[in-house]
Formats: structure tokens, sequence, C-alpha cells
């Protein structure tokens, strides 16, 4: 497995990705910097269900959006109500009913996007739970992997829908695992960690002692890999949400009271935009 690298967009927002996922994809996890929202949500937050500002929200997305070079379709973003749970929508259109209904079926509920159509940005909000993008030629999808929908598979299920909406076999697919909680930061009950460890085997625990932290990167790494997603073609971004509140954003760290990071992606015929690499 490779490593998400980290660059630096124009407009001062810091974020992970690989400069050529293929697919005519362009996608990123954003780091917590570059936004305007203030204390607890400084800076880039992005998510509009934790208590900032809505207008310093709308203009973090706006940069987030200007960052992967998607400002100009804003209009068309899917953002869905992110609930803990494994549905999967569908968006197969740029606009008009069909994109308006997916993007209806996503507010009521979703965790997931596929998406076939060009110029539709997609993004879902994150502070622990583990981010997925997937890139395929003719599509993408991004996932939302809380606990529920890790040991659900929602990362799998979603890479099974992407090949049926494209066509591609598993071999085309390109997966990444944004920033999330580490295991070392997440410490669950017995029954939980008996649970996880029956669905993904003993590798999924971190430690040797008590054996109750759980690498939830771990788990959806292997369920990628169930879907047939190869081990060269998938990349995670190191560390700890947790461990790492300077970057990024984490509900158990900062006590329920923070923002959110995201990840997003679209696929446009204008290319990617150029970012500056980091150390």
């Amino acid at each position: 497995m490779a490593t998400l690298c980290r660059y630096r967009a124009e407009s001062g927002v810091t974020l992970l990705s690989d400069e050529k996922p293929g697919g005519g994809v362009t996608f990123a996890f954003t780091e917590r910097t570059g936004g305007v929202s203030a204390a607890p949500y400084a800076s880039l937050n992005l998510g509009d269900r934790c208590g900032d500002d809505p207008a310093a929200v709308a203009e973090n997305r706006r940069r987030a959006l200007s960052a992967i070079g998607a400002e100009a379709c804003a209009d068309a973003l899917v953002t869905p109500h992110q609930v803990h749970g494994d549905t999967v929508v569908v968006v197969r259109e740029t606009s008009g009913p069909a994109h308006d209904e997916a993007a209806r079926l996503a507010g009521a509920g979703a965790d997931a996007v596929v998406c076939t159509a060009p110029d539709v940005p997609v993004l879902l909000c994150f502070a622990d739970c583990v981010p997925v993008v997937i890139c395929a030629p003719g599509g993408f999808a991004v996932a939302h992997s809380g606990w529920r929908g890790t040991i659900a598979r929602i990362a799998q299920k979603t890479a099974g829908v992407l090949m049926d909406e494209t066509g591609c076999s598993a071999s085309d697919l390109r997966a990444y695992i944004g920033p999330r909680i580490g295991g070392v930061d997440y410490e669950v009950s017995a029954e939980m960690a008996r649970d996880f460890s029956a669905e993904f085997g003993e590798g999924v625990l971190v430690g040797v002692a008590a054996r109750r932290k759980l690498d939830l990167g771990y788990a959806v790494a292997c369920a990628l890999t169930d879907a047939g997603v190869t081990r060269n073609n998938l990349a995670v971004a190191l560390g700890s949400t947790a461990s790492s509140t300077d970057r990024f954003f984490s509900y158990r760290a900062e006590h329920g009271v923070c923002g959110r990071h995201a990840a997003l992606a679209v696929m446009t015929s204008s290319g990617a935009p150029a970012w500056e690499r980091l150390p």
C-alpha cells in the first residue's frame, strides 16, 4: 500500500491526495487549515450540522471546491446527510430531475455516493470516522465509514456499486483511505472488539494487552481488498486524527465540539488543479 501525499492549494487549503488518481477524477481529503471559521471550528470546517456559522461554512466549501477545480460546478454539489448506515446513492446526471432526485435521496440519509456524471462534486464530512474515495474509469465514489458502516462493509458495497455503474473490473479501481482515528486512540468495548475481530481477523485489534483498541482503517482496507482492490491500488493517510488536532478535527479528542474535515471529489473536463507539494 502507498501513502497519500500532502499538498497546498493556491487558496491556502491544505489537503491530502494523489496527483494521478486516473479516470479524470480529482479528489482530496482536507485538513482543518485554510478556512474562515472561528474556534472551536477553526478554520476550514466543512460540516453544516455542528453549530458553526452557515456563512463561514459556505465560504469554506467554496474554498475547498476551488482547491479541486470544482468551484464553477458548486450548484451541482451533492452532500448527503450521513446517518452511520450503509446506503449508497448513485448520481448519473449532471443536472435536471435525475440529479435532483439523487441529491434528495442523499439528503434523506446516505453514507456513500457513487457518481458517474461529469461536473458533479461530492462532499462528505468527518471527524474521526474513516473517509474513503474510490476512483474508476468513468466514475468515482466517496464513502463515510464509521464503526457501524465499517462492520457493515460499506466500502466493499460502494466499490461493488461503482463497478456495476461503470462496467469496470476490480483491477481498474484505485482506492484511498483518508485521515481517521487510529487504533492507538480508539478503545472500544470488549464486545465490539470481539465482533470486529470475528469479521476482519485479529489484525484489526491494536496492542498486545487488553486487545480493545480498534483499527478501523485496517478493517476498511480489508473490506476494499475483499471487493477486489489490489494492494498496489490502495493508498492510506498516516497518523490519527485524535493525535493530530492541529491538522484534523477529532470528535473524540475535542469532546464532541469541533468542525469537520472532508473527502471530496469531482470528475471534470478542465483537468486537475495545480498543487504545491509539501514536505
